[in-house]
């Protein structure tokens, strides 16, 4: 599992088992909103610098994001992603069979914000519990375009790193791979870390809430 040499294998594995968590409450949530189960689970997570996230994610390959910012235990701007090509499975699955094509295609930006929502919030949500902390986001911005586009809209010089996860989506049709970044910089990886300690320390001492560990 790649890491920092400053996160260890412990405080890495416990992102992963919260993120797990979280994707665990947005398939549920999905899954209520389409009548079909939706799986989802977080294979990987990795810290990179934002460039090195871009180009791994592929330049030439379209992307849908949806963004929010979060403020509170720390600073962060989360961005979940997906090939262009699959967003439209997930919205006609979404809406069902009976809409026509050219509506379809109306609904996308509607419907792909509600899914990030979900999701972004589900995740967010997750962290904030586990970390008995307040997290407020803003409303989710969609976009789409290359992934420099979607991860550096405002083509920042700055290079911080990203906590990045992929999430595999299965569905009854077809698998979807997702992904989602959270954007830190040095301030905020501090506070991330120092939460994830606190958590640590907490499942150590038995004080963590029944249901979160």
């Amino acid at each position: 599992m790649n890491a920092l040499p400053d996160i260890s294998e412990i405080e890495t594995d416990s992102l992963m088992e919260i993120f797990n968590i979280g994707v665990g409450q947005a398939a549920a949530a999905m899954s209520n909103i389409v009548n079909e189960e939706v799986r989802m689970s977080v294979p990987t997570l990795r810290f990179t610098p934002r460039s090195e996230a871009a180009e791994e994610l592929g330049a030439g390959i379209a992307l849908f994001g949806i963004s929010q910012h979060y403020q509170g235990a720390y600073a962060t701007e989360a961005i979940l992603m997906f090939p262009e090509a699959a967003s439209f499975e997930i919205v006609r699955m979404m809406v069902g069979d009976l809409i026509p094509a050219h509506e379809l295609g109306e609904m996308e930006r509607e419907a792909m914000s509600e899914i990030g929502n979900i999701v972004l919030n589900a995740c967010v949500g997750t962290l904030a519990n586990m970390f008995q902390q307040e997290l407020q986001g803003s409303l989710p911005v969609v976009r789409v375009g290359s992934s420099q586009q979607i991860l550096n809209p405002n083509k920042d010089d700055n290079d911080p790193l990203v906590m990045m996860l992929r999430i595999d989506f299965a569905l009854e049709r077809q698998q979807i791979r997702g992904y989602l970044a959270f954007i830190l910089d040095m301030s905020a990886l501090r506070d991330l870390r120092e939460q994830i300690r606190r958590y640590i320390s907490r499942l150590e001492t038995g004080s963590v809430p029944d249901g979160m560990h």
